[in-house]
């Protein structure tokens, strides 16, 4: 996959000149993304109904229509925290990704759980990804990280949770969104295997998005799971073979693609609706 090249999600389309001003190194890109975007729930802003809607906007360009609307400024400008878009990890890091593919960086979002976040708990996170030239960094453009190891202390890959967990090495329920809250756990972590895949190969969709084998569920058959966790790292270890294996596996398996309808179980709703991924625009 060229990851210099945008998907129909981190696409800006119409606003791709409001890239063109922003510096071409990461940090500097992650300065301007933490001026565009607020966490939903981690920046203690209570937003109301309409405002909270704005965590499905889902594409970058619909993400910038948001900014724009309300500023119609460079993206530098400065905007107070209670005027940006509403979002979450996923998006900082698709913003990200976006003004770095921009700028022909090859470039990728990355999705596990941090260990950097709480010393009792392992929090699901979506961190940036690109290519240097020589290796791949990761990078957490939301708490201003800019080199991040992809493994225990930093930020592990759902697959590394995942194979883990099946060696019996890890508490599995101490991974998830939140130690408070029902969504961690051997379920959980599974899900997640699916949605790096599918980040990993340019479905870079939302972490409630509901597709194929994506389940509340553990489910009796985890050798799919198990088959990809295990193709991921070693994709991530630089073995190409294992890297065309996965694309081949995503693209011809709809218990892993999406295809072109999902259902969003949006945490500001009561019930899962769904959502088209086809546009036209």
């Amino acid at each position: 996959m060229d990851y210099t090249r945008q998907t129909r999600f981190s696409d800006p389309r119409q606003h791709a000149a409001l890239f063109d001003p922003l510096p071409a190194d990461p940090a500097g890109i992650g300065e301007v993304v933490r001026n565009l975007a607020v966490h939903y729930r981690a920046s203690g802003i209570e937003f109301p109904p309409d405002r909270l809607a704005e965590i499905d906007s889902r594409w970058v360009d619909r993400m910038l229509d948001v900014d724009q609307r309300r500023h119609a400024t460079p993206l530098a400008e400065p905007r107070p925290p209670e005027e940006r878009v509403v979002g979450c990890c996923r998006d900082f890091t698709l913003l990200t990704v976006a003004a770095l593919r921009h700028k022909g960086v090859p470039a990728r979002s990355r999705i596990g759980f941090a260990d950097y976040l709480d010393p009792s708990f392992h929090h699901d996170h979506v961190i940036a990804e690109y290519w240097d030239g020589a290796r791949w960094i990761a990078t957490d453009s939301q708490f201003d990280m800019p080199d991040v190891r992809l493994t225990t202390g930093g930020l592990r890959t759902a697959a590394q949770v995942w194979s883990a967990y099946r060696r019996g090495e890890i508490d599995v329920e101490t991974f998830g969104v939140g130690g408070d809250l029902p969504f961690r756990g051997n379920w959980f972590v599974r899900n997640y295997v699916i949605y790096e895949v599918a980040h990993r190969l340019g479905d870079e969709l939302l972490l409630w998005d509901v597709w194929g084998d994506v389940s509340l569920g553990l489910g009796d058959d985890l050798a799919l799971i198990d088959e990809v966790a295990d193709l991921l790292q070693s994709a991530d270890a630089g073995d190409r073979s294992a890297e065309r294996k996965l694309a081949e596996r995503y693209a011809g398996d709809p218990r892993l693609q999406p295809g072109g309808e999902i259902l969003c179980a949006s945490p500001r709703t009561g019930e899962p609706f769904p959502v088209s991924l086809l546009r036209s625009t």
